[in-house]
């Protein structure tokens, strides 16, 4: 029965709900028909989410040609670029988890028979994602598209070319004047950041799990095919009903491998193994960042996808899309293509009419010319993180670096240093006390941009127990469990202290002692610096996990709750 919730209430023992759907236009016909919540991050003052509505009416509508009743419904939205740098920032995670529960609450309270969540910024499709986990209701995860490249000097920009121009106008290497004109011509419309930042990492990485529809992610924003695609999802999900196929059934430990794979060799942002993980937890999966450091170790770089590179995923679109992509590492034995998705069918079964990368394209390699023989992001374990660390290090030559610690509790001070030449290259930047717990993890693009100037960039490494934009390039390590908030070993690193890490080893060392390191634990009073004053912040501060558990909530899982808090 395809109505397999909803019935309930269209044909319960309540039959007085029934006045409200006569209300809304329903009629005796329309009770035995699926109903379908559609999940709208509702947020028109940002250019990635600003058509996420009119994209819902557009699924509505596929649904009722489908013989579905789709209902767009509102989540909360945070812009992950507006929210950068301020207080906003600590918002950005905690939505997440926002979206989650809101998407649960109103699907499961109004017992829709399943979902489609839209995916136009950072944070929304993850958060839907672990809602069709969390409650394993048939439903589909939607792009809501990448936009278009600005323009400026007959050369193709985008926000990476913003944030560079901003760190560069502030040490001289260019005027303010051709920074601000970057600004101006870098965002020509609708659309989520157009490069392999955590958007289109996000959008990867669910098509290669296997939920969401071919292309999806691909497909720009502004696009006639986008309008196309959104009104044959209906039709999605009315087979992912006919069949009773669930989230559950889709997202096994083998389409997390693809994932993962998918997301190493496109050079993805390292924001994509945080909604990896708690994915997995509300799937029910064991995949953990062990799982991810030894994928990571064998999965080279495929891709020129800025930030590594230049290109965008308006470049994958035009050689054929994300299908030609994944049929690329399926081809060279990279994916397994036995697994299920919401097509209803497996992946080798989805790319098997995919094109190959044509001939004079530079955005996708083979294997025998990888950029990287391994990713960009490696997963790293030791004294200063025992339960984890996440490096992404495009721009580093080698594989293992030591330095000397710099400690910043403000990544505005890190901007300051810069700029006044106090940062030398052989420094290891450690940046504490924005974790989870301290203030919702936030991004610290600000200081990761002002680190990438050419006199340091590859030169210097930063550490922290934050997160980092996937906008950002360089060598940074984040996401550093247990945070220093919560007692974690960052918290007692002092300046002028060696660190080193192995990306390869998968180690990073503090190289103090022991003895000096309980010493310095016993001499300190460790508590967040900054105490959350947002009613959202004080409930996610008191209920995350650490970043090494994908930040689910220890309510849910209190397996995750870290052994140091």
């Amino acid at each position: 029965m395809t109505n397999w919730n909803s019935n309930q209430l269209t044909h319960g023992w309540q039959k007085g709900i029934t006045a409200f759907y006569y209300a809304i236009g329903m009629t005796e016909e329309d009770f035995s028909k699926p109903q379908v919540g559609i999940g709208v991050p509702l947020l028109e003052g940002n250019t990635c989410n600003v058509h996420a509505y009119r994209l819902s009416q557009e699924i509505a509508a596929g649904c009722r040609e489908a013989g579905l009743l789709g209902f767009p419904f509102g989540t909360p939205g945070v812009s992950d670029n507006i929210s950068q740098g301020h207080e906003g920032g600590n918002a950005s995670l905690p939505s997440r988890n926002l979206i989650a529960n809101s998407a649960e609450c109103v699907i499961t309270a109004h017992c829709y028979d399943a979902m489609i969540g839209l995916h136009n910024c950072d944070k929304n499709g993850p958060g839907f994602a672990m809602a069709l986990a969390r409650t394993n209701f048939p439903g589909l995860i939607v792009s809501g598209g990448s936009i278009l490249p600005g323009c400026y000097e007959d050369r193709d920009i985008t926000i990476l070319d913003v944030y560079d121009s901003q760190a560069q106008a502030s040490v001289g290497a260019i005027t303010h004047e051709e920074s601000a004109e970057i600004i101006r011509r870098a965002c020509p419309g609708p659309g989520g950041c157009g490069i392999a930042a955590s958007f289109n990492t996000w959008g990867i990485a669910m098509e290669a799990i296997g939920l969401m529809l071919p292309a999806s992610s691909s497909i720009p924003a502004v696009d006639e095919e986008k309008s196309k695609e959104c009104q044959q999802v209906g039709a999605a999900v009315a087979n992912l009903l006919q069949r009773n196929l669930r989230p559950r059934d889709i997202l096994t430990r083998a389409a997390f491998t693809n994932a993962a794979v998918a997301v190493a060799a496109a050079g993805g942002s390292t924001n994509g193994v945080l909604h990896i993980l708690a994915l997995a937890r509300e799937a029910q999966v064991d995949f953990t960042l062990k799982d991810l450091q030894e994928i990571f170790r064998r999965t080279p770089v495929l891709c020129s996808f800025a930030p590594r590179g230049k290109r965008t995923m308006v470049d994958l679109h035009r050689i054929g899309g994300t299908p030609v992509l994944l049929k690329h590492l399926l081809d060279h034995g990279l994916l397994d293509g036995s697994c299920m998705t919401v097509t209803g069918e497996t992946m080798a079964d989805n790319l098997r009419l995919a094109p190959k990368p044509p001939h004079g394209q530079d955005l996708i390699v083979s294997p025998e010319q990888c950029f990287k023989p391994y990713a960009d992001m490696q997963v790293c374990f030791g004294n200063l993180a025992p339960e984890g660390i996440v490096f992404k290090v495009s721009s580093m030559e080698e594989p293992a670096f030591t330095g000397t610690a710099v400690c910043f509790d403000d990544p505005r001070e890190i901007v300051n240093a810069v700029e006044e030449k106090r940062i030398v290259p052989g420094s290891i930047i450690v940046l504490r006390y924005l974790g989870p717990v301290a203030s919702g993890m936030p991004e610290v693009l600000v200081a990761s941009a002002a680190l990438a100037v050419p006199e340091l960039d590859g030169k210097i490494a930063l550490i922290s127990d934050a997160r980092v934009s996937g906008v950002s390039h360089g060598a940074i390590g984040v996401h550093c469990s247990p945070e220093a908030a919560v007692g974690g070993p960052i918290a007692y690193v002092q300046d002028g202290d060696q660190i080193s890490f192995d990306l390869l080893n998968g180690t990073i060392h503090l190289h103090v002692s022991d003895e000096d390191l309980q010493q310095r634990r016993a001499s300190s009073s460790v508590a967040p610096k900054r105490t959350p004053n947002r009613g959202y912040l004080a409930d996610w501060s008191a209920t995350t996990a650490q970043a090494s558990h994908g930040c689910v909530s220890v309510a849910l899982y209190p397996e995750c709750r870290s052994e140091v808090r």
